[in-house]
């Protein structure tokens, strides 16, 4: 499976933030989408998601069934800010999105079972969700996504504001998803994206680049990245 991105511009007014954009990402990985703060992270996604009108582009999934046009229903998007209702409790809306989806829901499980996945204990899954910590509303965010397994999971900055523990436990849970899926995680830090990620893409002079992957976590891809960043800084000051 890939999701190819053709001739994707998008400007605000005067301000041009992305250029022509052509892509492809791929089935079976997780893919860091890397860039300065305002560099247009959270436009790209919300391009692919049809949050926001464009300027130019299309984007298609190409599968088994062959190659169509991207579908709202092929995309799952994990904001930075959860927003969820704030008048239930975790398994109230967990129920309730299992409801009101079922009969588009594959592979459906019980519930306790979903709670599992993300390690939320019995007592929070029984309190309402306007007591739940910014991190346990990203964890209800993605188990959501989980639940309705689209093929195309984005993910903008969901791990940032987590303790380090519930960030081990949310990447393991993300590297058991990426064989059937393509996750593609926007962050703006290096050492975050580089531990989670089998490729790094930076979004670089409005367009994305992808950085040649060698080792990893070695001090020379890093300054290669940085390198890149730093290029892009110049050019919009």
């Amino acid at each position: 499976m890939k999701l190819d991105i053709v001739n994707l511009s998008k400007s605000y007014g005067q301000k041009e933030v992305l250029k022509n954009i052509g892509f492809t990402f791929e089935e079976g990985k997780i893919y860091g989408l890397l860039g300065r703060n305002g560099a247009g992270k959270t436009t790209f996604f919300n391009s692919l998601n049809n949050d926001i009108s464009v300027d130019s582009g299309k984007f298609y999934l190409e599968d088994k069934y062959g190659r169509n046009e991207l579908k709202s229903s092929d995309i799952g998007y994990v904001i930075s800010t959860p927003i969820v209702p704030e008048f239930l409790t975790g398994r109230e809306f967990l129920k309730f999105y299992i409801d009101i989806n079922k009969d588009k829901i594959p592979d459906l499980k019980d519930v306790d079972y979903y709670f599992d996945l993300v390690k939320l204990s019995k007592e929070d899954q029984d309190i309402l969700l306007k007591e739940y910590s910014h991190g346990m509303k990203n964890k209800i965010q993605i188990l959501v996504n989980i639940i309705a397994n689209p093929k195309i999971i984005l993910l903008d900055e969901p791990l940032t504001s987590l303790d380090i523990v519930v960030q081990e436990e949310m990447k393991k849970l993300l590297k058991g998803l990426k064989k059937d899926h393509i996750i593609i995680f926007s962050t703006h830090i290096l050492e975050l994206a580089t531990d989670l990620c089998d490729e790094i893409v930076v979004l670089n002079n409005k367009n994305l680049e992808l950085i040649e992957k060698k080792n990893l976590n070695t001090k020379k891809y890093k300054e290669i990245i940085i390198k890149a960043l730093k290029e892009e800084k110049k050019k919009n000051d």
